[in-house]
């Protein structure tokens, strides 16, 4: 189904895996049926200008979207209705947005270099803008125990910060020499991984922030997706290098040799619930699933539809199925288990 007439941008199942959530640069956002395909209802407007971050609350019930007309907007889930009026606040266009672990907050990063937190019942800013970094927040991302927040910039540097008071704790974690794409807590909470324009990947210490592991070195070019797997023990990168890489989160030696196979830049990847497989989109139009445990070759075919670059990717939460978005303008659903397309949204 081609229901967006522009590049879709960000994509999220919902926590039952029943609906998945798509934001568009044709400024709408779109609710669809797993099981059917089917669009859940209208097109949710409101925003004036390209949808580039979609997210699900914890307890699935609304969505948020953070939009290039330097808005974020709270819808609910079941029936696309906005909740409430847009949070205002930002001079620049949303980049990263995401809730807090309980659900009750909302953390955003801007192309103005600030960060906000937002009460979501009252839909109002919670205190002053985050300030410190000198360049555009790529990447946001809460502690699992929701205490601390963790920002990456445009300015080489991540800044970790006090989600109650907003106050930045410590000083600026620095040793990338390039722009930071991605930030991530470990699923502990004890360390936060981050990758770069400078080719590397560096762990840091979630509460000195002092540089633990790393520089991981490897890939050939900026790395611009970085994730730990669910048990903490390993974490994958994919790169403009066009290959995936996995490394020991401990020593940061990598695991194996680069995962090969795709012939354009490494846009997204991610990790089954099993931590068993893990799947990657790139800019040659082509999705691909890797036996995480040996990291030796590509399980199956490359999964092909898309007629242009992949944007995004991500397991349903049961790891069965598979969701992609692209820039021609469709998301397509894919059967995990038999490495085949399940159908087109």
């Amino acid at each position: 189904m081609r229901e967006h007439t522009e590049c879709v941008r960000s994509v999220a199942y919902s926590q039952d895996g029943r609906n998945v959530i798509s934001g568009s640069y044709d400024d709408t956002i779109r609710i669809w049926d797993v099981q059917t395909g089917v669009p859940v209802g209208e097109p949710l407007r409101g925003h004036t200008d390209s949808i580039l971050r979609v997210a699900y609350s914890p307890d699935g019930y609304n969505v948020i979207s953070g939009s290039n007309d330097k808005t974020i907007q709270v819808w609910d889930a079941r029936t696309g209705a906005d909740v409430g009026k847009p949070l205002r606040g930002h001079t620049g266009s949303i980049l990263c947005v995401t809730y807090s672990p309980d659900g009750r907050q909302i953390i955003s990063g801007s192309a103005d270099r600030t960060i906000r937190i937002w009460d979501v019942q009252t839909g109002a800013a919670i205190g002053e803008p985050l300030k410190g970094h000198s360049g555009s927040i790529r990447s946001v991302a809460y502690s699992p125990d929701g205490r601390n927040l963790v920002s990456g910039s445009l300015d080489e540097t991540i800044q970790i910060w006090d989600a109650q008071s907003g106050a930045a704790i410590g000083n600026p974690l620095k040793g990338h020499s390039g722009s930071v794409y991605s930030v991530a807590y470990s699923p502990d909470g004890g360390c936060i991984v981050s990758c770069s324009n400078d080719r590397t990947i560096r762990i840091w210490d979630a509460q000195t922030g002092a540089a633990t592991v790393g520089p991981l070195n490897g890939h050939s070019y900026a790395v611009f997706s970085v994730t730990y797997f669910p048990d903490g023990r390993n974490i994958v990168s994919g790169s403009h290098d066009y290959t995936i890489r996995i490394w020991d989160a401990q020593t940061g030696v990598a695991i194996g040799k680069p995962l090969i196979g795709h012939t354009g830049t490494v846009w997204s990847v991610a990790y089954s619930p099993d931590g068993r497989n893990l799947v990657s989109g790139s800019t040659d139009g082509t999705i691909r699933i890797w036996d995480a445990q040996t990291g030796a070759a590509a399980v199956g075919e490359h999964l092909k539809g898309h007629t242009n670059w992949i944007k995004s990717v991500a397991y349903s939460p049961d790891g069965r199925k598979i969701i992609s978005s692209s820039e021609d303008n469709t998301i397509r659903i894919w059967d995990a288990q038999v490495y085949a397309k399940q159908g087109e949204l």
